[in-house]
This record gives C-alpha cells, structure tokens and sequence, in this order.
C-alpha cells in the first residue's frame, strides 16, 4: 500500500481527471478500503479542496469550485502546455503580462527537469507590425467582458470614442467636445491581429458587420438581451478578418493582385512575398502574384526588391508603376510642386486600408 502522502497525491489526481468517481471504483484504483478513501477525502478537505459527495447506488465524490483556488495537479502534457500558454500570454498585449510571468515562473520551478528544458526553448518575442506602430494595451477586465458578453450571447452597449491625433483636443472647450451616443453591437468574436484585439460583432445601428479595436471599447452595464448569433460573411471569422485587413468586405483576397516577373532568383524572393505566390522561371528569374489595398501601394512593394520587374498585368499596376515614376523623379530633382496643382498623373483609384472599427 502507498504512504499517506503518495496516496492522496494519486486519489487528487484521479478526482481533477473525471467529473464523479463512485467510492467502490476510487476504492479499487487506489487498492484500498472505501473506509480509507472516506478518510483521505476528508484529509483533502481539511487541505482546501472541496470535495462533495453524491449519493445513489453508485455514491462517490467530485472535486467542486471552491471560493479559493487549491494547488492542482497536472501530467506531463498539462503542465508544458500551461507553460507555453503563459509564455505567449506574457507578449499578449492584454494587461496580465506581469501576472503571466510569475505564474510561469511558479509553474517552471517545480517542473522536472526533462519539462523545463522543453520550455526553456520557446522564447516568444512581440512584433509590432507594421513598423513603428506604437504597442496597445487592453485592461484585462474589458476583455473579459467582452468575453462574457460574446459567451453569454448579449447586445453589448459600449462607448466607442473616435480616434483623435495628438493635441486635436487642445483650445476646445467641454461644449464642443460632446461625446458620441453609447454603440450598440452582437459581440460575435474576440480576435487578435497584428499586436491588437479586436471585437467582431454586427452593428445594430448601422446594420452591418463591424470590427471594433478592444483597447477603445468602454463596456456598459447592464448588457442587453440576449439573441441568435449571426453568421459571419464567408463561415470563417479568421478568414473574414484577414479579408477586412486586406482592404475587403467579403472574407479573402485583397482588392487589388497583379502579376510580374522579377530579375531576381525564386529563393530569394519567396522570404519576402507574404502571401504572395512565386514561381521559378529559371535560375535568375521568378514570376511573382501578390496583392495589396492598392494599386500604387502593391507598385512600391514590389520596387523594394530592387530589381528589373515586367509587368504581366494587370493595367491598373502598369499604370500605378508609371504615376510613382513621375512622382520619384520629380523628388530626384527637388522640383517644386505649384500650389493647388497636380504633382503627378492621376493614381489609380483604390482606397487605402480601411479603419476598423468605423
């Protein structure tokens, strides 16, 4: 028979496995009496862990929630993916990085050795992307209420300043800075992209699909009713969001992808197309597909490789290449541009990115 100690290890573990275990069964797994597992059960008691027992033929006993939360036990799988969870909530942006890192902390030291070092390995790194963009913080409290409200299938009331630049505010008196009426929206998904959390959820006011940025998003209380969830454009919210940031309503490609052959080996290029397909043509040459939000903005993209590039198609980047040449080589010769005149010949027409959250 196991020691005191070495069995109310064994009997906590087979109580956090399954939801109820029938005394004669723990009994039996642990090979002793069931008066012995009545005593260990109230061993664990006496430790913190609320134990309940249930009666009926088969009378047992479950591990409850309790007010406070008991030391817990975790295999092997358990414990390393509770590690890498923590180690990527510390990068998360969602205001527990602090509290992430001590748990990690607390998890790593009683590792074995063996699961530590599978651990140590992973090392994550934010990345602001694009570049220079400055990092958001979400307070974590907003998230979990966005989360609950997307949980509990409840219109969600919640005010939704616009973005302002730096100092648009300043010489403005309180009348003129009248707030926007509360939003109203059916919380859908909370995502992340690129270093931010976004709520998707469709707009009541506006009667459409919206994606709202979580670190300006102040919920209101009470929520509201409950009601039937939509389904997002497309089935597939990771999909409809990548579309949304890529320029597009519909849930995929961007608005604009054209075609062209690059002066430049296939390997090389590849590590720098995105999503772009790339194609060897021979041992110097490659055909490159990629897209963009815009004409001009895919032309200079593709001119940061540097090299010859022929236009396959379609007209719209032949023309977007030819209104950048104008404007670069009027900046090569620090020509001035005349007030109220056209520097350069009309661009193609696509919008920019879109704002989310609009």
């Amino acid at each position: 028979m196991q020691k005191t100690s070495a069995r109310l290890l064994s009997l906590l573990s087979l109580l956090q496995a399954r939801r109820d275990w029938p005394g004669a069964l723990l009994a039996e797994r642990l090979d002793v009496s069931a008066r012995t597992v009545r005593r260990d059960v109230d061993r664990l008691r006496e430790l913190g862990y609320p134990i309940a027992a249930f009666k009926g033929p088969d009378g047992g006993y479950r591990l409850d929630a309790g007010a406070e939360l008991p030391p817990l036990l975790f295999d092997d799988e358990q414990a390393v993916a509770l590690a890498v969870a923590l180690r990527i909530a510390t990068t998360s942006g969602a205001g527990i990085e602090e509290a992430a890192a001590r748990a990690l902390n607390t998890v790593r030291q009683v590792m074995p050795a063996r699961l530590r070092h599978r651990i140590d390995v992973l090392q994550v790194t934010a990345v602001e992307r694009p570049a220079g963009r400055p990092a958001t913080r979400v307070d974590s409290d907003v998230l979990m209420a966005l989360g609950a409200a997307v949980h509990a299938r409840e219109v969600l009331r919640f005010d939704y300043p616009a973005a302002t630049a730096p100092g648009a505010d300043e010489g403005r008196g309180d009348a003129d800075r009248t707030a926007p009426p509360p939003r109203r929206a059916q919380p859908h998904h909370l995502v992340t992209w690129s270093g931010r959390w976004y709520l998707v959820a469709w707009d009541l006011d506006r009667e459409d699909w919206r994606t709202f940025r979580a670190d300006r998003i102040g919920p209101r209380v009470p929520t509201g009713p409950r009601f039937v969830p939509r389904e997002v454009p497309g089935g597939d919210v990771a999909a409809y969001v990548a579309g949304r940031f890529h320029g597009s309503d519909a849930a995929g490609d961007w608005p604009c992808r054209g075609e062209v052959i690059i002066d430049l080996p296939a390997a090389d290029v590849s590590r720098y197309a995105r999503d772009g397909f790339v194609e060897e043509l021979d041992a110097r040459r490659c055909r490159l597909v990629l897209g963009s939000w815009s004409w001009p903005g895919l032309a200079a993209t593709l001119g940061r490789f540097d090299a010859d590039i022929e236009v396959v198609g379609p007209t719209e980047l032949r023309e977007a290449f030819a209104h950048l040449a104008h404007r670069y080589a009027r900046a090569a010769t620090n020509t001035p541009v005349a007030p109220g005149t056209t520097a350069t010949p009309a661009s193609p027409g696509t919008p920019g990115p879109p704002g989310a959250g609009a």
